[in-house]
């Protein structure tokens, strides 16, 4: 009897669909942007960034991310880079305190690689905006990827550094987010 009931209990466990696991972002991580101003690469990060994710491999639709970033903490280690960026002419932090990422439902590139087409919400503009990435499973998942933002789109950088032979228009975002299980 005891059998038949584990047997039965075991059963019914495999049947159940699998869900989707929920994650919050863990120590570690980064958010990094990077361009060019009159043809020197700068780089930096936003520190204090935020990452939840739903991810399954073999659910891919039901899953979801999403990123609050304060632009306020955006830092190039550069002091005259940093106060510009901030600044009214590119983030406009004072009047956009964070910007925001989020993506319902992936698609798998092959190879590993996954696609999340979202929306980013910067400047108070909403526009697609598609991140690619690996997803490294184990004890402490690592969602590792890449994006292109057309700051122009969200009006980064307008006014006088409109000009796309001083500040290119793509700039390029990359991620390293490690997570932990959501409680």
């Amino acid at each position: 009897m005891i059998r038949s009931l584990a047997f039965g209990v075991l059963t019914a466990a495999l049947a159940l669909p699998a869900f989707a696991a929920d994650y919050v972002q863990a120590p570690g991580s980064s958010l990094a942007f990077a361009g060019k101003y009159q043809g020197e690469t700068f780089s930096g990060t936003f520190p204090g960034f935020r990452t939840t994710v739903s991810f399954d491999p073999a659910d891919l639709a039901a899953g979801k991310l999403a990123v609050t970033i304060p632009v306020a903490t955006a830092t190039t280690q550069n002091a005259d880079y940093d106060t510009e960026m901030r600044g009214n002419a590119f983030f406009d932090a004072s009047k956009f305190a964070q910007a925001t990422y989020t993506a319902t439902g992936f698609r798998d590139l092959g190879n590993g690689q996954y696609a999340a087409d979202g929306t980013l919400e910067l400047r108070g503009v909403r526009k697609p905006v598609t991140l690619t990435f690996t997803w490294t499973d184990g004890a402490r998942p690592l969602l590792s990827g890449r994006a292109t933002v057309r700051r122009l789109d969200f009006g980064v950088g307008g006014g006088d550094w409109a000009d796309t032979g001083t500040i290119p228009n793509e700039i390029a975002v990359s991620t390293r987010v490690y997570l932990q299980p959501a409680r």
